[in-house]
């Protein structure tokens, strides 16, 4: 047998080899999993879209930016370009001594404060600091109810009513031990836009 043949018997299975195996794992598989995802799970996999009046308006599973002081505010993102750029999910990697995470903190509670003066309450932490992802859609209860004031203020509610808001799309801990109560903040948004 000549080195030629030899190179051909070779080759030619692991040619083959790689041709199937790239059908199979890169095309066959990944489109049979998005079939039955499709079929079980037809809202996730379509990335969990939030509609009003037909119109896309965001997702349940990744944060937007309200600045507006009528809205409740969500946790703050550490994605570049912009704020919740899902395609640039990633914390800031700023330790907890770091200058530069302090400054921002000190300035993202300068810009509570100044949007709300009177509040003297502490700031809870998820409203100062990002994620891991920072593109999280959920803020604490702590930190919803620690802006009833300012949207109560700015829209003329009573507070009361805000905070009936907030219990109404507080989710509690995942299967009732993991995690802690959460309020997703588009979700609370629009029903707040809802509110006559």
């Amino acid at each position: 047998m000549n080195s030629r043949t030899e190179l051909t018997a070779v080759l030619r299975p692991a040619c083959t080899l790689l041709l199937v195996m790239t059908v199979l794992t890169g095309m066959l598989y990944p489109l049979v999993v998005a079939g039955i995802a499709r079929l079980l799970f037809p809202v996730q996999a379509a990335g969990s879209l939030v509609t009003v009046s037909g119109r896309v308006v965001g997702s349940s599973l990744i944060g937007q930016a309200f600045t507006d002081p009528a809205h409740f505010w969500s946790r703050p993102s550490a994605s570049t370009p912009q704020p919740y750029n899902g395609t640039a999910s990633g914390g800031s990697n700023l330790g907890p001594l770091n200058p530069a995470l302090l400054d921002a903190v000190k300035g993202r509670i300068q810009a509570l404060r100044a949007a709300d003066p009177g509040n003297l309450a502490p700031v809870p932490v998820d409203l100062v600091t990002a994620s891991a992802s920072g593109l999280d859609p959920d803020i604490s209860v702590a930190a919803a109810e620690y802006q009833v004031p300012r949207v109560a203020r700015s829209r003329g509610l009573a507070p009361t009513r805000l905070r009936a808001l907030i219990a109404a799309h507080t989710a509690g801990r995942l299967l009732g031990v993991l995690g802690e109560p959460r309020v997703n903040v588009l979700e609370l948004n629009l029903a707040l836009d809802a509110l006559k």
